[in-house]
């Protein structure tokens, strides 16, 4: 294969991860219910009824772990965005997509914060 074909093909790919990283990592950044998310300020209170009503019947009832992984330290482990991105997926099998409402995330994410 000729040189001038072979650098031509790396310098295409290295341009198209360049257009990848760009298009898509100010997108992940700007989705606007992270975003809304992250600027509250969360109840731990309310986040713990949450956490009872919608995620204990996995968790646990005191987040110890039964078929979804124990959730203390969860905050040392994974990102504010990356929860919250975690519990709108479910993308991890079984766990199912939940989506509360912005102020309900953040009490939620108050909740797991302070599971050490």
């Amino acid at each position: 294969m000729p040189r001038g074909l072979v650098a031509g093909l790396v310098l295409a790919a290295a341009a198209a991860c360049i257009v990848v990283v760009l298009l898509v990592l100010p997108a992940a950044r700007s989705d606007p219910y992270t975003r809304q998310t992250l600027e509250l300020k969360g109840s731990v209170e309310h986040g713990a009824l949450l956490f009872r009503l919608n995620c204990a019947g996995c968790h646990g009832i005191a987040a110890q772990g039964l078929v979804g992984p124990d959730l203390h330290g969860v905050t040392t482990r994974k990102s504010q965005s990356q929860l919250i991105q975690q519990v709108v997926s479910g993308r991890t099998p079984p766990m199912p997509r939940f989506q509360p409402d912005p102020q309900a995330m953040a009490d939620l994410l108050a909740y797991l914060n302070g599971l050490v």
